[in-house]
């Protein structure tokens, strides 16, 4: 259960860091994850869904060297979405993904530090 709250603080750290992206369809779309984004449930397979459109979008104006970040971040919403809320698929899949979800998250948020100039340092 630990891990499942450490994983979904990541995800929830880095998406609060971003919100002062301004400018380019990047950052714009960005934006929109962000607010999203904002008090999601990782529990809550309708408000997953919600961020989870916004991620596609987002990865869809991402930079060519974010490609396979942004597809292991949109992997592990949408196996959090199929979990349904049940916690014991959710603490599976952060034992198992949640290496990959935090340095694609690292590497998301870096991205965002250097293109829209962010200080990403609490994420």
């Amino acid at each position: 259960m630990r891990k499942l709250a450490a994983l979904a603080a990541v995800v929830t750290m880095s998406v609060g860091a971003l919100t002062a992206c301004s400018g380019g369809d990047y950052c714009g779309d960005l934006k929109g994850y962000v607010e999203s984004a904002k008090d999601v449930d990782i529990k809550n397979a309708d408000q997953v869904g919600k961020m989870l459109d916004q991620m596609k979008k987002v990865s869809k104006s991402a930079p060519k060297d974010l490609e396979d970040d942004w597809k292991v971040v949109i992997d592990y919403a949408e196996k959090a979405q199929a979990a349904k809320g049940d916690t014991n698929k959710l603490m599976e899949l952060a034992k198992a993904d949640g290496e990959k979800i935090q340095t694609s998250m690292k590497a998301i948020s870096q991205q965002a530090k250097d293109t829209c100039k962010i200080d990403v340092d609490n994420g």
